[in-house]
């Protein structure tokens, strides 16, 4: 096993290195938008479906409520976003884009061709990634497999 105990042969180091990488490219053009990358995810839900409960963004970005709320909380602050309670539940939230949210989509509709470009890859090779990637997710969320019956 300890021939294994490479870093340049772990599958860990390389998401990592990737997604470190990937952030830093998104940086400097959330910046100009005033955002970071956590909050740049949360607005791409909302762009989708505005109005989202809190829950279903946390389902779709894969985040706890502990993580959620201070980023909408952030969002808010800078008047992009507005939480109202559910009028058929008071126990939901949803969370609604503002008219400077909704206008924020449009200074931000570049960042995907930018970060496309600086990746270097063909459309088919990244959507492939993509694929990959998200199969890899579905994979390690389920946990180990059972064991095959003997």
């Amino acid at each position: 096993m300890a021939d294994l105990l490479h870093l340049e042969d772990q599958l860990c180091f390389a998401l990592y290195a990737a997604s470190r990488a990937m952030t830093a490219v998104y940086a400097p053009m959330l910046d100009e938008l005033g955002l970071t990358y956590p909050q740049y995810l949360v607005l791409l839900v909302l762009w989708d479906h505005d109005g989202e409960r809190v829950s279903g963004i946390g389902d779709r970005l894969q985040l706890d409520s502990a993580t959620l709320t201070p980023l909408l909380k952030r969002l808010e602050g800078h008047g992009f976003v507005e939480r109202r309670r559910s009028t058929a539940d008071e126990r939901v939230v949803e969370v609604f884009l503002t008219a400077a949210g909704k206008r924020l989509k449009r200074r931000a509709s570049d960042v995907p061709r930018c970060v496309f470009e600086q990746s270097g890859l063909s459309l088919a090779e990244l959507a492939k990634l993509r694929t990959t990637l998200q199969a890899l997710t579905r994979r390690l969320r389920a946990g180990p497999p059972e064991p095959e019956a003997p």
